[in-house]
Order: structure tokens, then sequence, then C-alpha cells
């Protein structure tokens, strides 16, 4: 009986012993090693998430994001140009500039490289490079009119006016209804004097788009000529947009000294001083 009372407990000993080291693997974790593949995968969705977080205006979580998944996978351009487009809406531009540069070194054939240099070169004012930028971005997509636009933009600012023309000229004839193009064209003709032409252009602009700039542009132009229409024009063009009653938004624009000239004596009639009184207080309320 002492015996049999022996096995029993050494029996119970040994299951105790079994079920014990059974229950302590059971909560030895597992880890997950990621592939490669796995992780090019996540920092794909990473940046895709980061780019819509920027068109969302949440600029710094997108930038966050950004970084992330090029830590992810440094070899995919693609992620560099959405990282070096967030550090743009942050205004890190050196940054932004070197993220670019990274995403060049991976693909050089890409445009929008180049397009988005060009932009971090304009907003650091450094035309001759955004110039260059864009030309090589041009190389390789030819047919892309808002790049030929700006591209004509920066010669607008460097007063070659002729070369501008046959830049904007050359976007309205991949897209027709490009009446940003056809505005300034009508800018760049009024500096050269030939206001009938502004006129025809800015009309032209107005009937794709009865946007405030033609709107106010051919007021300026018609002002001598038939006061009445501009006065209407102008009070128009006020109500659209308050911001181009001031002189600095207008030079953002690109406007050149003379039509600036032309819209100052406009903006100073009698009939339109309630306008310019309103629309200067819109300005002050919304900054």
């Amino acid at each position: 009986m002492k015996k049999f009372f022996k096995k029993i407990i050494y029996t119970s000993l040994i299951c105790f012993s079994f079920f014990q080291i059974e229950k302590v693997q059971a909560i030895i974790p597992y880890y997950y090693f990621p592939t490669i593949k796995n992780l090019q995968k996540q920092s794909l969705y990473i940046g895709k998430n980061a780019y819509q977080l920027l068109y969302f205006g949440q600029y710094e979580d997108s930038l966050n994001l950004a970084k992330l998944a090029v830590k992810l996978n440094a070899k995919e351009e693609k992620l560099w140009l959405i990282l070096a487009e967030a550090q743009i809406a942050n205004k890190e531009y050196k940054n932004a500039l070197n993220s670019l540069n990274k995403a060049e070194q991976i693909n050089s054939n890409i445009s929008e490289i180049y397009f988005a240099k060009s932009n971090v070169y304009l907003k650091i004012s450094q035309q001759t490079k955004a110039k260059n930028a864009l030309e090589k971005g041009i190389k390789i997509e030819p047919n892309n009119h808002k790049a030929i636009f700006q591209l004509g933009n920066i010669l607008l600012m460097e007063r070659n006016y002729l070369g501008a023309i046959k830049l904007f000229d050359k976007s309205i004839k991949i897209k027709p209804d490009f009446w940003q193009a056809i505005n300034n064209q009508g800018l760049a003709y009024f500096e050269r004097n030939n206001v009938n032409v502004s006129i025809k252009l800015f009309e032209s602009a107005i009937s794709i788009e009865e946007n405030a700039e033609p709107l106010l542009g051919l007021a300026s132009c018609i002002n001598v000529s038939d006061n009445k229409l501009a006065i209407q024009l102008a009070k128009k063009a006020l109500a659209k947009d308050p911001k181009y009653v001031n002189y600095n938004y207008r030079k953002e624009q690109l406007w050149g000294e003379k039509l600036q000239a032309s819209t100052e004596i406009l903006l100073q009639n009698e009939q339109l001083k309630k306008d310019v009184i309103l629309a200067k207080s819109k300005i002050s309320e919304s900054s």
C-alpha cells in the first residue's frame, strides 16, 4: 500500500512537471521579423497616408509619416518626393532640396523631381536655378502645359516679355482653355505697349473663367476709352477677390509696372471708393 502511494506521488510530480513545462513554453513570446518586401509594402502605404494628410492640410503629421516611410524604404524615389512635398509645406526648403536630390540619385528620369525643385528655388528667390530645373523637367515631359507656363512666368519676372509670350502660347496650344496662360499673355503684351492685344486676351480669359485677375486687367486697359465699363469690371473683380486691391499682391501675380500704374489710377476713381475700402477691410479681417 505504501509503495502504491509512492507511485501515485511520483506519477503526480511527473505530470505536474510536464504541465508546468508546457505552461512556460506557452507564454514564451513569438517574434515576427518582417521581410524586406513587407517593409517596402508598408512604406508605400505609409507614404500614401502621408500624402493624403498633406492634401488635407495636416502638414506636421504628414511630415512625420513621410520621414517614417523613407526610413523603412530609402530606395524608393516616390517616398523621397512625398517627403520633399511635406517639407515644402512645412517651409523646410533646404531639407526639401536634399530629399529631391536623393530622389534624383535613385531615378533622374522623373520630371516631377525637377518641377518640385523649381518650386523650392522660386520660394527662396533663386530664379536662375528654378528656370534650369524647369527646363530639365520639360525635356522629360515636353507636353506639361503647367511647367511650360511656369517657365513663361519666370521669363515674365525677368521682363523677357517676348520669350514669356512664346511659352504661354505653347502652353495654350497644348491646353486651349488654359485661361491663366491667356491672362499672363495679356500682362506681357501690356508691358510691351500692345494694349489692344491685351484687351482681346483678357476678354478671352474671361470667356473661359470670369476670374478677378482678367476682369481687373481688362478694366485697367479700357479705363480711358470706356470708363463706365471699366468701373463695372473693377467692382466685379474686387467683389470676387478683394486681394487684387493690394499693389503688392498684384506684383506677386506678376503684374508689370505699366499695368500697375494704370490700375492704381483706376482704383483712385471716386466711384470705386466704397469698393476699395470694403476690399481692404476684407483683407484685414482675413489676415
